[in-house]
């Protein structure tokens, strides 16, 4: 009796176990499901309870200086009536104009980079030694700009979406250099970058590093123009340079009495299952609403970028960090629609979300307020209209010319370069050269650039 007794939990406790461990299973494999699934439609309970990861915005940024257009920080405040002042159709393309001119032409653009100063000139100022114990990790490269012109000293990429993304940021670095009027007097410095989505993917926020994006409490890295300002391509997308992209746009784009009156959307949702799903589930049955996965395998639902300018309204949705395309989506004539954005680009100071000078809609992350920001701009698209215009006159007509780029490039060059506290060495033991000259890295193998030592060369050179 005694012995039957004592069996018995332990079955009970066995069963409960097996049925434990399958709910367990099942609630993983479900989930799982939810995050990798690129179907167009799962029950929002599940979206629910996809777990955000990357996209946890535990902080999302809105620049609480709404007017970074006429309010810049007050170091690169210039001469408020200049004699010469910028115009789209003469100098949107002109890579060379001089300090003065980028900061009369670009109020607001360089703020981050008045951040960044401020950050080091309190901490300590910039040498060798904090560049040292920086790993270069794939994906990253460490340079110097010596008498004006850039030499790189190691470069490591992992595949060749790598490669290309810091072959296309070099190039961007050398044709600033190469129209930089001020070019001859330029201070030498020598700097870290990564091409990585994250910071926290291959390296730390309290290094000076130079990235794409960064979250606000990143403090330590510096932010530059991505990779595709000067030309993307893919095996699956055309794309091109990006001003030769806006080109194509302003030919392409129809009156805006001609587009169609609701918000469009194609997306992969496995790149943020949680954000993109929101959106998804935000938009579903809605009569303004367009809102479509894509299936990269099959061609379905895809849109070309010049076709999205056809809608007065565009989604933009965060990916695994930053997304690239909203410069892209800010070329058309229509209106961007995004949620409160967790990670800042050099160019997101400009966004202005309420106001006379309005040139976006800001929605929720989770997209709750979707349908109520929607509706009056469908109704009255006067209004809407007028955002579209000013999203125009910001970023397309100025912002994110090539002129604007160049500019920025080069007040990074100076704001790194006047928290520069070291020397740049040209030289690695005898008559041997630390850094290669960009030219001649642009020209390398794939399989020379992707784990490239600037010191190991001369095993391969021949003179």
């Amino acid at each position: 009796m005694t012995a039957s007794f004592g069996i018995r939990p332990r079955r009970g406790l066995s069963l409960l176990c097996v049925i434990s461990a399958a709910f367990t299973f099942g609630a993983v494999i479900v989930i799982w499901f939810g995050m990798n699934s690129d179907r167009d439609y799962i029950h929002p309970v599940l979206t629910q309870l996809i777990p955000a990861g990357h996209c946890a915005c535990e902080s999302s940024t809105t620049f609480q200086c709404s007017t970074c257009l006429t309010c810049p920080d007050p170091a690169l405040q210039v001469d408020t009536t200049p004699a010469w002042t910028f115009e789209y159709a003469r100098d949107a393309r002109n890579e060379a104009l001089n300090q003065r001119q980028c900061q009369w032409a670009f109020p607001g653009l360089f703020e981050d980079i008045a951040r960044g100063r401020k950050f080091w000139s309190t901490h300590g100022r910039l040498s060798a030694t904090e560049l040292d114990a920086i790993p270069i990790q794939h994906g990253m490269v460490r340079a110097f700009v010596a008498n004006g012109q850039l030499y790189v000293v190691t470069a490591r990429s992992k595949g060749e979406d790598h490669r290309r993304k810091i072959l296309g940021t070099l190039s961007s670095i050398h044709r600033a250099l190469a129209a930089d009027p001020e070019r001859a007097s330029r201070r030498d410095f020598e700097f870290v970058l990564s091409v990585e989505d994250k910071v926290d993917d291959v390296t730390k926020a309290e290094w000076p590093v130079w990235v794409f994006s960064r979250t606000a409490t990143e403090e330590g890295v510096w932010l530059m123009p991505d990779f595709s300002f000067w030309a993307w391509d893919n095996p699956d997308n055309y794309m091109g340079p990006y001003d030769q992209v806006v080109e194509r746009i302003k030919r392409l784009d129809l009156p805006w009495a001609e587009k169609t009156p609701q918000l469009v959307w194609r997306g992969k949702p496995s790149f943020a299952p949680k954000l993109r799903r929101m959106l998804m589930e935000a938009a579903r049955d809605q009569p303004w609403g367009d809102v479509k996965q894509v299936d990269w395998t099959t061609g379905s639902n895809v849109l070309k970028m010049e076709d999205h300018c056809k809608y007065m309204f565009i989604a933009h949705v965060e990916g695994r960090s930053y997304s690239a395309s909203l410069k892209y989506r800010q070329a058309c004539n229509s209106v961007i629609v995004a949620h409160k954005l967790q990670f800042i680009q050099h160019h997101h100071y400009l966004l202005i979300a309420d106001g006379p000078n309005q040139n976006y809609v800001e929605v929720e992350r989770d997209f709750s307020d979707l349908a109520e920001k929607m509706e009056p701009l469908v109704n009255n698209t006067d209004a809407a209209q007028r955002i579209a215009n000013n999203s125009v006159r910001t970023f397309r007509q100025r912002y994110l010319t090539l002129a604007a780029e160049a500019c920025y490039w080069r007040s990074l060059f100076d704001g790194y370069a006047s928290v520069w506290n070291g020397t740049v060495q040209q030289m690695s033991g005898e008559d041997i050269e630390r850094g290669l000259r960009y030219e001649s890295f642009a020209l390398l193998e794939s399989a020379k650039m992707s784990e490239f030592l600037a010191t190991d060369t001369e095993k391969w050179q021949s003179y």
